[in-house]
């Protein structure tokens, strides 16, 4: 951190708090959404291996376990160590049960090793509704395996901790095969009932008021991109303590959007490119800061990673991880945020003076203050 940074993080410290909540109401009706920088997690729900489970993967498919040897706190253990951006990947499963039962349990009892701990002890994953996994039959244990619980783990941190910064959710459809099994679990195909469905299932958690839509974007614009381009995102006074909703899959954003132009009554920002009458967020997870920097300087949101594969964990490679922080990427995802540093190395990802959100790098106003983007230690 810089020293004048430092030197304002503390003089932060030493306000009052009705100086410093003045102070924040002046900044926050100055910076929006996307002129801030947040730190996030790559497939947030994934609790990782069970000892025989991990152990069994890793023989069978040793390069495959070098790439997922990872796992995550609960979703609010990990809102409260700073993360502000979570990754969901959900599949289909109206009637419940097709998730219930995954092969490794066999698999493993046919290896001779011990057997793990319930996968499903309340047996979730009987109950019709959207699930929350990484691979099927293999990698399944979810800190909530229903979609819904996720949602309403997020809606209670939120509530306990009003005025935090925007949480922005990724949200993965899985479709077809699941994992390297060969005939394995396979998910359903989305139809547009599907598609309906999460949507509702969204709406029944977060109220609309607690929620950034693409139509409160949009507003009176032709188009979102059109909206995005003239800087229309919201103040962080209009989004303290809501959330966005952001579609990761881009080859699924022409169902999202089938019936639904311009994502009009729509909860997710499908993934766009520039130039698309829909474009307001970018993946650009392996982008190189000079193409992030440019989407973000015309308006649009960009998420991306910052590690892969554990390959950054392993050697503590901090490359990819400080040229990131150094852009305009308004989410910056790994596997491994400060309170879960790589078992290997203790390599992670954070912001500067351990906060959760900071003033962008690139395209935050003159004057902004990292430390008044979300006070350390503020009582919501």
């Amino acid at each position: 951190m810089s020293s004048w940074r430092s030197l304002v993080v503390v003089s932060l410290a030493l306000l009052s708090i009705p100086a410093l909540a003045q102070k924040q109401s002046a900044q926050d009706k100055l910076v929006h959404l996307n002129q801030i920088q947040v730190i996030g997690t790559h497939n947030s729900y994934n609790m990782g291996f069970a000892p025989s489970e991990g152990k069994y993967f890793q023989e069978h498919y040793a390069k495959a376990y070098h790439g997922v040897e990872y796992h995550h706190q609960t979703l609010t253990q990990q809102l409260d160590g700073g993360a502000r951006q979570l990754e969901l990947d959900i599949v289909q499963d109206p009637k419940g049960g097709r998730f219930a039962h995954p092969k490794i349990v066999e698999l493993t009892k046919e290896a001779g090793l011990p057997a793990d701990p319930e996968f499903d002890p309340n047996h979730d994953m009987d109950k019709p509704g959207f699930k929350t996994l990484h691979l099927g039959d293999l990698n399944q244990r979810s800190s909530c395996h229903l979609f819904v619980k996720c949602l309403q783990a997020i809606r209670t941190w939120s509530q306990a901790h009003k005025g935090h910064a925007p949480i922005f959710l990724l949200i993965e459809d899985k479709q077809g095969r699941l994992g390297p099994l060969v005939g394995g679990v396979t998910a359903e195909p989305w139809t547009a009932a599907t598609w309906d469905a999460m949507d509702a299932e969204i709406r029944s958690v977060f109220p609309e008021k607690e929620i950034i839509t693409p139509d409160k974007v949009r507003g009176k614009f032709p188009t979102l991109e059109a909206a995005v381009l003239a800087g229309k995102w919201p103040t962080l006074r209009e989004a303290r303590g809501k959330v966005v909703f952001l579609l990761y899959n881009r080859k699924s954003g022409p169902d999202y959007l089938a019936g639904h132009a311009m994502m009009k009554g729509r909860v997710l920002f499908v993934n766009g490119r520039p130039g698309e009458p829909e474009a307001g967020f970018v993946e650009q997870d392996s982008g190189k800061a000079a193409e992030i920097d440019a989407l973000v300087k015309k308006g649009y949101l960009v998420r991306s990673r910052s590690d892969y594969n554990t390959d950054q964990g392993r050697t503590n490679d901090t490359t990819r991880r400080d040229e990131l922080l150094g852009s305009g990427a308004q989410m910056i995802s790994t596997d491994f945020p400060v309170s879960e540093p790589a078992p290997w190395t203790g390599y992670t990802v954070g912001l500067p003076g351990g906060l959760a959100a900071r003033c962008n790098p690139v395209n935050a106003p003159a004057g902004c203050v990292d430390g008044l983007i979300e006070p350390k230690g503020k009582d919501k």
